[in-house]
């Protein structure tokens, strides 16, 4: 539940809310309940069949489910919905294409387990429960991994019984066994794992003590285990485990190749530069192959980079993968390639591009002389073919177009699938075969669902525009524009306008489906999206620009972004709303102390006082390598922190949090929220009780939506409320 502390510290909190019924063109927030959203994608070995999970949102259990689908690749009948309520993730076929496996928390499959060697406890476990069943997903139960087999039918049944759960798996090549990673805590852990059940303390020695979406961390080590599909039997790979800050976050990301050798990623810990003892002072992640018995570990990588996603060869001679600097995200993610040998040297295959992989992007292999891998292209997403041989990136996939954004990605005999998403055409799963993505030609792509069909229809969407403006250094920036349904650009009518700055710093704004974008839109506001100076997807040079600072060149882009609106006519410069979340609102708190030119702002989960969190959030080893220790460079520290200039804010301020946020502790916001208040600062501030660095629940997302399109009317001065403020 949000808790709203505002009511105690004496605001008003008479608001626009609820005074006023939507106009008949305006989307109704309730709609947001009605959205299905696909989040992952796979596909069958032969290229018929796509499968894809999609969120949707239950308005009365008030809790987001991921439902699990199958679709002919050619589109040639509706998705079939395989899993209803339980929380279905990761889909992958296995070997033949008869089956497909995925992970999920559902009521133990009782009859799936009579055949295990434990019975006797089985039974006894199956006679507690509560006599529900089926698919009715519970909070309680641990992540397993469960399998259909569509040539039979039936429902799924249960192939892993972990206490600590499964977190990720991959089908070996004989289709008769898996490969997992899960924790497998000791004796005296587990001993401190029930203690801490029972609210017993918080006992560690590690250097990364709490993790984002984890909590607090413990020394329970993740393994590799080699499980079998009918028996469920499973051996340790005593040598294959996790270890280091990243592994809460990067998990092992076992992929078992076409042969009898495993590849995963961790941090060595008989690396020379690592502290075996705790590794957790590192951001290196190298690759590592091993045999299915555990026999024959080998290490693939030279301890530089930080690596994630290997994936094999056809023909099982090599691994793609990912890496990237570990102490300069700004610099591009390349997709290297490399032999399953230890004396080989890796080799990138996408330096010449000087793009990065993609958010959600990995390399798939489409022949032994091909692989197709998702990067951040000026903007947007958008496929590239490579060649494993040599340094020679092709741009491909011309039909996906300027106007909307790729998220997730599968290929697999001869078809591509993946996720397109555009502010009309909502987001939904497509296909495209391989032999066309250099051709580029829409009727090649087929939309293999349609998920928000009705509200696609029903209401209008915002129109969307790409524009480039000078900053003050005289450089060159985009910003991606939503325009109310029917604007006119030629001859318009100034609008309320409403900054939102993307996180990251290393991420960007591409043409999207986004909820707020329409809802807002709809109610006649403009929304901006600066790729400002940090952005990812305009080259190296665009992005290291910001390395070793915060504040002035981000916030100088997105304030020339507005401006160039202003001057444009769209923009109401008297009208102006500034927000962004995480990155997005360290950066909206920058703006608000360097300018008054907006009418209000909404900083939501961000850092404003870098000095401060230090050690209390799970950001350390970032920190560290951009601006060194804290007290060794204070002012560094206090030069980055828009709460060193606090002063300067004038601007109402919405602070916004998470109460479990590990990233950007909820502190960050009260110090905010207090020093503004201080100052007789208008503000506001709300704490979403048990949620992390994200809003999950639907009623938190429609809630966060709410409150900032109140804080918005309630500050516009071309609104006049109820109150007449």
């Amino acid at each position: 539940m949000a808790v709203t502390l505002s009511w105690f510290l004496g605001v008003n909190t008479k608001s626009p809310r609820s005074v006023r019924d939507p106009m008949p063109d305006e989307i109704p927030l309730e709609t947001h309940y009605d959205l299905q959203l696909p989040n992952d994608v796979a596909v069958a070995p032969d290229g018929d069949r796509v499968a894809f999970v999609a969120d949707e949102f239950d308005e009365a259990d008030d809790e987001r489910h991921s439902t699990l689908y199958v679709a002919p690749a050619d589109g040639s009948r509706e998705p079939h919905r395989l899993t209803r309520v339980s929380e279905a993730q990761s889909p992958k076929w296995g070997p033949q294409g008869d089956r497909l496996a995925f992970l999920a928390s559902r009521e133990t499959d009782y009859a799936r387990r009579q055949g295990r060697e434990d019975d006797a406890a089985d039974e006894e476990e199956a006679s507690s429960d509560d006599g529900t069943g089926g698919d009715d997903g519970d909070e309680g139960l641990e992540t397993q991994v469960w399998c259909f087999d569509l040539s039979l039918g039936g429902d799924a049944e249960q192939v892993t019984d972990f206490d600590e759960g499964v977190r990720e798996f991959d089908w070996g090549p004989d289709g008769d066994r898996i490969v997992v990673s899960a924790r497998d805590p000791t004796e005296a852990e587990q001993e401190y794992l029930e203690q801490r059940e029972e609210g017993g303390p918080i006992e560690t020695e590690r250097l990364q003590h709490k993790f984002d979406g984890v909590g607090f961390t413990d020394t329970v080590t993740t393994y590799l285990f080699v499980v079998d599909v009918a028996t469920g039997e499973r051996r340790r790979l005593d040598d294959a485990y996790g270890a280091g800050s990243s592994e809460p976050l990067m998990g092992l990301q076992p992929a078992w190749g076409p042969g009898e050798r495993i590849a995963y990623v961790s941090v060595d810990v008989n690396s020379p530069d690592v502290d075996a003892d705790d590794p957790d002072d590192t951001l290196v992640v190298d690759v590592f192959t091993i045999a299915p018995d555990g026999s024959e570990r080998r290490t693939v990588t030279v301890g530089e980079q930080r690596c994630s996603d290997p994936v094999w060869s056809p023909d099982g001679d090599r691994l793609a993968f990912a890496a990237g600097n570990p102490t300069n995200w700004y610099q591009p993610t390349e997709v290297y390639v490399a032999p399953d040998d230890e004396t080989a040297i890796p080799y990138s295959v996408s330096a010449s591009l000087d793009r990065t992989v993609a958010r959600f992007g990995a390399p798939r292999w489409q022949d032994d002389d091909t692989i197709v891998c998702p990067f951040a292209d000026q903007g947007r997403t958008r496929l590239v073919e490579l060649d494993p041989d040599e340094d020679a990136p092709t741009r491909v996939f011309d039909s996906q177009g300027r106007d909307r954004d790729l998220g997730r990605f599968d290929l697999a005999g001869g078809t591509v699938t993946c996720t397109l998403a555009s502010p009309k055409g909502g987001s939904d799963v497509y296909t495209v075969a391989t032999d066309d993505l250099e051709t580029g030609e829409e009727e090649d792509l087929t939309r293999v669902s349609l998920l928000n069909e009705s509200f696609l229809t029903e209401y209008e969407h915002p129109m969307t525009e790409r524009v480039t403006f000078e900053n003050e250094d005289g450089r060159e920036v985009e910003a991606i524009v939503y325009l109310p349904p029917g604007f006119d650009r030629e001859d318009p009518d100034a609008a309320p306008t409403i900054a939102a700055i993307h996180g990251g710093p290393m991420s960007y704004d591409a043409p999207t489906f986004y909820f707020p974008h329409a809802y807002w839109c709809s109610r006649g506001y403009v929304v901006i999206r600066v790729n400002y100076r940090g952005s990812t997807s305009y080259g190296s040079e665009f992005a290291e620009t910001l390395y070793g600072s915060r504040g002035e060149l981000e916030s100088d882009d997105v304030i020339g972004g507005v401006q160039h609106l202003v001057d444009r006519g769209w923009a109401d410069e008297d009208r102006l709303f500034v927000t962004g979340f995480s990155y997005g609102g360290i950066m909206t708190a920058h703006i608000v102390a360097r300018t008054d030119e907006f009418a209000a702002a909404a900083p939501e989960h961000g850092i404003y006082d870098f000095y401060s969190t230090f050690g209390t959030d799970d950001n350390h080893n970032w920190h560290d390598w951009e601006f060194g220790m804290p007290w060794e460079n204070v002012e560094t520290y206090r030069e980055i922190s828009s709460l060193t200039r606090a002063g300067d804010i004038d601007t109402p301020l919405l602070v916004t949090a998470g109460g479990e946020d590990w990233r950007c502790p909820p502190s960050q916001a009260e110090q905010l929220y207090v020093s503004v208040k201080k100052q007789d600062v208008p503000a506001r501030l709300v704490i979403y009780e048990d949620e992390h660095h994200n809003i999950g629940d639907p009623s938190r997302a429609t809630h966060r939506v709410e409150e900032l399109t109140d804080w918005f009317r309630r500050h516009d001065p071309a609104i006049e409320t109820e109150d007449g403020d």
